[in-house]
This record gives structure tokens, C-alpha cells and sequence, in this order.
């Protein structure tokens, strides 16, 4: 097998530790690089702290170029619910979203889209979430958690912008997993058709299948985990 690497960011959480699993059992990459928050050592990383983000891809570099970055990471609840009304928002609440929501996976691509080759396919993916859609947005609330999200699909689309001019064949993409069954959505759970709640290891393979599919021409879309495209 040809030498393949994939760099899985957010890889102690409950959607990236399938992803990467999911990468590793598939057999089409030789090295599947794991960070996350909770991880140890060289595989800490902190999306919070660029230097740790700087410190991982300096890692990578040292490797075979890494054809894929796939982004797990996000905050929806920390201690509080999200907001239902404009009346509960408070700029710690706010800021904490953007900060792990959309200024962490920019800073990811700060550092890590340099490393994709230039000469294949290569994929830059993150999860989004479908409330993050402004156009799809019939219902409010949840205002540090969607606008995140929605400044998230913003940072994809210039990064497609940008990285397709040096990166011809790169496919650039938010990603939406359902509503899948880890902390971050346990909460939210009451009441759930069993069929509409997905295991982690069924939403990753599901998103990786979509991410496959994709191709140039819809980089900086957001698509959900049955391959629609979730409008702006």
C-alpha cells in the first residue's frame, strides 16, 4: 500500500475517536495521526492554544503529507444550555463557542491545509451542524451555538476559495453528523426516535462515505450525513 497519512483533530471525542477508528479499519491510510484535548503527550493538543495546534503539524510535517484533516471538535453545552432566547445571551457564552467553534478549526487550517499535497486529492473536513444554516434557520435560539457554526461555514468556503488555487483537486468541506449519541448531545435526547439518534461509529463511516463522494467543484459546502447539501 502506498503511504497514506490522515490527521484526525478532536480524536478523544466520542465522533472523531470513530472517525479515526473508521480510518484505521478501512486500511487506506498507513498513519492515522490522533489529537485531542484529553490525549497525552505529543497527541495533546488545545484548540484554545495555537501553540499546540503549531506544534502538532510540525509533527505531521516530519511524515508523508497527510491527504485528509478531518476536524471533531466542537462545544454545544459547558456548565449551561444554549441560549432559547436573545434574553439569556452573554458574551462569555458567545465567545466560548466561537473560541472552540470557529476560531479553533481556522486556526487548524492555519496550519495544517499547508500540509495537503498540491498534486492529488486531498479533503479538509470539519463538523458544522445543519442549525448553523442561515437560509434553513425557521426556529431562533441557540445563538452562541449557530452563529458559531455559521462563522465556521464561512472560514470552509474561504478556505476553499483560497486553497483551490494552489490546491486544484482539494475538496474543502463542513460536515453534519445527525444528532449522534455523546455528551454533547445527551442532553437533548429526550424524546428521540431511536432511528433518528446515530452511534458515533455509524455517523462516522456515514460522513467519511459523503467526504469520499465529494469533489472540487463542492468544495466550501456543507454537507449532511446522507450527502445533502445544507444551504447557506
Amino acid at each position: 500500500m502506498t503511504d497514506r497519512a490522515a490527521v484526525v483533530i478532536g480524536a478523544s471525542g466520542g465522533i472523531g475517536f470513530a472517525v479515526a477508528e473508521a480510518l484505521e479499519a478501512g486500511g487506506a491510510f498507513s498513519t492515522v495521526h490522533r489529537f485531542g484535548r484529553s490525549m497525552a503527550g505529543e497527541a495533546h493538543i488545545d484548540l484554545e492554544d495555537e501553540r499546540t495546534l503549531s506544534a502538532a503539524a510540525a509533527r505531521v510535517a516530519q511524515g508523508v503529507a497527510p491527504t485528509l484533516v478531518f476536524v471533531a471538535t466542537g462545544v454545544l453545552h459547558h456548565g449551561e444550555e444554549p441560549e432559547r432566547s436573545y434574553k439569556a445571551m452573554t458574551a462569555e457564552h458567545l465567545l466560548r463557542d466561537f473560541r472552540v467553534n470557529t476560531v479553533g478549526p481556522a486556526l487548524v487550517a492555519k496550519h495544517f491545509a499547508p500540509l495537503l499535497p498540491r498534486d492529488r486529492r486531498a479533503a479538509f473536513a470539519a463538523l458544522s451542524a445543519r442549525v448553523g444554516s442561515i437560509g434553513d434557520n425557521r426556529l431562533g435560539g441557540w445563538h452562541s451555538y449557530r452563529a458559531s457554526k455559521a462563522a465556521l461555514n464561512m472560514i470552509l468556503t474561504n478556505l476553499a476559495l483560497e486553497l483551490g488555487r494552489s490546491h486544484p483537486q482539494a475538496v474543502v468541506a463542513g460536515l453534519h453528523p445527525g444528532t449522534v449519541d455523546t455528551g454533547l448531545s445527551e442532553p437533548f435526547q429526550r424524546g428521540m426516535k431511536p432511528e433518528k439518534l446515530f452511534t458515533a461509529a455509524y455517523s462516522a463511516e456515514r460522513l467519511l462515505s459523503v467526504l469520499d463522494g465529494l469533489t472540487p467543484a463542492d468544495s466550501g459546502g456543507v454537507f449532511a450525513w446522507d450527502g445533502a447539501r445544507i444551504p447557506a
